[in-house]
């Protein structure tokens, strides 16, 4: 099994709002993958002491210890008991109503020698390819639905299409958003390789326009995947006027996770 994992924030100078891990359970049978990409806020304020690297890495622990300690727990609902653990650590001293309390976007696969399980909530993508080469991008694309109009954040918010029916859902203070997210079951045998990205580094794809995931897919099997980040901060300094806008692109840099795990 090879597995390999990198992320770089968007400015040196700025904390990495994203998480991630593989998880390698002792026993040898199985793993997971867990990805989140914190939401910048905006500077008017979230109801929260706490910062949004503070809210991914507890939630994105929480998530890693139940998706390898418990393995028979679906992932909707490892989701909803990470996201509950995390709420009660800031509960009586944060507003979680607040539409702007830290929130994430959520990848996780998690593999067996019967299944493999995923779960993707929000803008992040989750790459399977088959045996036989295939490479799908599995994607909650309910944020790529609404009009581009709607695209910036404050009038996410202020449209409140942001956990609502209509818009999109992330992973914030409510347990009961694990039940939004797009999940599935597939064969062990049918899944030879997994990727998971944040949408800094699925920017290769999705903004740029550079290949498709197949050859996405390719790049980091071949290059690595710190070849990958690498390529996108070349295309977004050589485009720094933000020429070609497309959905994600509010700043010239984004925080940026690559997860490789070939089974």
């Amino acid at each position: 099994m090879r597995t390999e994992l990198v992320s770089e924030p968007g400015q040196a100078d700025h904390p990495n709002e994203d998480f991630a891990s593989v998880g390698l359970p002792a026993s040898g049978q199985g793993g997971s993958i867990v990805v989140l990409d914190g939401v910048t806020p905006p500077r008017s304020g979230t109801g929260c002491l706490h910062s949004v690297p503070w809210f991914t890495a507890r939630l994105g622990g929480a998530l890693t210890e139940l998706t390898v300690s418990l393995p028979d727990v679906p992932l909707v609902e490892a989701l909803s008991r990470a996201i509950a653990h995390t709420a009660a650590a800031h509960a009586e001293t944060c507003d979680l109503s607040h539409p702007r309390t830290p929130q994430a976007t959520v990848v996780l696969a998690r593999w067996s020698p019967a299944s493999v399980e995923y779960l993707v909530l929000s803008d992040s993508a989750l790459l399977v390819e088959s045996p036989d080469g295939t490479v799908t991008g599995l994607l909650d694309d309910r944020l790529a639905r609404l009009p581009r109009s709607a695209l910036a954040t404050e009038a996410l918010v202020d449209a409140n299409l942001r956990n609502r029916e209509g818009g999109f859902f992330t992973a914030a203070a409510d347990p009961a958003v694990a039940e939004r997210a797009v999940t599935g079951v597939l064969p062990r045998g049918e899944v030879r390789t997994l990727v998971a990205l944040t949408d800094g580094a699925a920017r290769w794809v999705e903004t740029f326009r550079e290949g498709d995931w197949a050859e996405c897919l390719a790049l980091v099997r071949k290059q690595g995947a710190r070849a990958l980040v690498d390529r996108v901060r070349e295309l977004e300094r050589a485009d720094a006027a933000g020429t070609r806008e497309f959905l994600g692109r509010g700043k010239t840099h984004d925080d940026a996770t690559v997860v490789y795990a070939e089974l």
